[in-house]
């Protein structure tokens, strides 16, 4: 990963996430096999909620990437239900000693399914073995079917997906003090409803599954292909359909007009002391980056956020939830207001937030983000799974977890991702960079120079080189230069590429010329902002100049 630009904030971010991650590394035998997985900031364990997330910074440089996917399958039940996480660590000091290998499914969960789909998806993008995930494809069907066929984890009358009333996507469940401490489990007592963070999830899955589907339909031949091809399409065909009809029922059961609500009930339950219908959570920008929001939902969710970052006391709007429970009622003392997912302050809802802010016009707001997060990371080099609402940041005495590393790879990842792929711009859309859309912004930031280079390590993908001879394993690689009178790309990658340009309002273009030929074009208004777009099949390289009408 290389990002040259000449300002810190965004140089300097890629190694700091790197060396985060590269410390949050975990190692554990099973069967006498290493699995190599990256771990929670709170527990030295493997959920694969944490990793799925991580791998979206860690694919660039991480060589194995399919060990854990490989062990969340070969211990995936015969319902087609996965598991939370597994550790051979005790976790729970000084009572428990055990050092047993230890595998957890939280029952309230309902996300689980669908992170481990992305996981897959997320690996194969960086190894591009195609026998590897095709292979999986059967674990990945059954983990749907054990959510949609489920009638503990879909509601029958929505056809949506439910679970116990948990603050956004976390793993213990409001009780009414029915309980002692944090509840994981479901039983008579739970207060079921509908969460759009889970249904959003599952969307992004089956558009994944629809990827798949098409991609070896048009790749392999049948006697490679364990479906026949017909198949394949009319699986295709099926994914894409659920997910439409997913999308539209979970606008009709949990869009407010302003943003998704938290928790639409199944179970009647008041909670006094807070108005719940107001109650923004950090699934909002995840489900804008999962593309079940449309543009317009998009534009809402971020202008609410806008909002209440000019209203709130914290140092930043990346919230859990705000506004906040009341403090205690979800079982443990600790979870007061402005605490870990009761309004804590989190990265990882900063990160998804800048990126959906790069993709729907708001790209100034999402630079912003980018210099705030590096601003609080680099004076000790640390970062955290979360922080209260004046800054300081979370520890082992004011969580209800076991750990809490200074090296939180879950919200850095996304603040990676929304560097790479939203302000440098480059996306791989299929495998191995082999499909590129390219969405230069870095006109939002003020810089009119910059290198970028991009890849996957374990795709032992060619060799990409910077000005200064550094050698770098990279899919995309790209100069950037802008004037008033022109704007230059020097790409290098072997691609079909979609280009997605930002240039400045002002800016009137006159001609594309793609390696010296002339290129039709169009142009985008995406709010305030301008893009011009294009395609081209790219063969090693290419230089692209945009120009400009004086």
């Amino acid at each position: 990963m290389l990002i040259k630009t000449g300002l810190a904030e965004f140089d300097d971010l890629l190694p700091r996430v790197k060396g985060f991650l590269e410390q949050d590394v975990l190692e554990i035998m099973v069967d006498g096999e290493k699995i190599r997985g990256y771990r929670s900031p709170d527990a030295k364990s493997i959920w694969i909620r944490d990793h799925s997330d991580m791998m979206r910074a860690a694919k660039y440089f991480e060589t194995d990437l399919k060990s854990t996917v490989n062990h969340f399958a070969a211990t995936q039940a015969a319902n087609g239900r996965i598991f939370d996480y597994f550790t051979t660590f005790p976790e729970k000091l000084p009572c428990e000693k055990e050092n047993w290998t230890k595998y957890v499914r939280v029952p309230v969960e309902a996300d689980v399914e669908y992170r481990f789909i992305k996981a897959a998806f997320l690996a194969w993008q960086a190894n591009g073995d195609d026998v590897w995930i095709l292979g999986l494809i059967p674990n990945m069907e059954r983990a749907l079917e054990y959510i949609f066929n489920n009638p503990q984890r879909v509601d029958q009358a929505t056809g949506l997906v439910k679970r116990a009333y948990t603050i956004d996507t976390w793993d213990f469940a409001y009780t009414a003090g029915r309980h002692n401490w944090l509840q994981f489990q479901i039983d008579e007592n739970t207060f079921w409803g509908i969460f759009h963070g889970d249904n959003s999830g599952y969307y992004e899955a089956l558009t994944i599954m629809a990827t798949l589907y098409d991609y070896f339909d048009q790749r392999l031949k049948a006697q490679d292909l364990r479906l026949k091809p017909q198949d394949s399409r009319l699986k295709a065909q099926g994914s894409r359909l659920k997910a439409k009809e997913l999308r539209e029922k979970v606008k009709k059961a949990c869009w407010n007009g302003e943003f998704f609500t938290h928790f639409v009930k199944l179970t009647p339950v008041s909670i006094p002391g807070v108005d719940e219908s107001r109650q923004l959570s950090m699934a909002n920008p995840m489900s804008i980056n999962r593309g079940i929001a449309t543009h317009e939902m998009a534009v809402s969710i971020i202008k609410e956020y806008q909002k209440r970052k000019t209203t709130t006391d914290a140092f930043a709007e990346w919230f859990s939830i705000d506004p906040p429970f009341p403090d205690g009622i979800f079982g443990d003392e600790k979870l007061i207001a402005g605490t870990y997912i009761n309004g804590g302050i989190f990265p990882l809802a900063g990160g998804e937030l800048a990126k959906a802010a790069f993709n729907h016009g708001f790209e100034e707001y999402g630079v912003s983000i980018l210099k705030q997060y590096f601003n609080l990371i680099s004076g000790k080099n640390e970062t955290y799974l979360w922080y209260f609402p004046d800054g300081t940041p979370c520890s082992v005495e004011n969580s209800t977890s076991p750990e809490a590393m200074p090296t939180d790879g879950w919200g850095s990842s996304a603040m990676a991702m929304a560097l790479i792929e939203g302000l440098a711009g480059i996306e791989d859309q299929l495998k191995r960079f082999e499909k590129v859309r390219l969405s230069p912004r870095w006109l939002a930031a003020r810089v009119t120079e910059a290198e970028v280079g991009v890849g996957y390590t374990t795709s032992r993908a060619s060799d990409c080189h910077s000005r200064e001879g550094g050698n770098l394993y990279a899919g995309v690689r790209y100069l950037y230069t802008y004037a008033s009178d022109e704007l230059v790309i020097d790409l290098q990658c072997t691609a079909d590429v979609e280009f997605h340009v930002l240039i400045g309002p002002e800016n009137k273009v006159s001609r594309l010329m793609v390696d010296g030929l002339l290129t039709d074009y169009q142009i985008e208004k995406i709010e305030q902002s301008q893009y011009i777009n294009f395609s081209a099949r790219i063969e090693e390289r290419a230089d692209i100049r945009i120009t400009f009408k004086r």
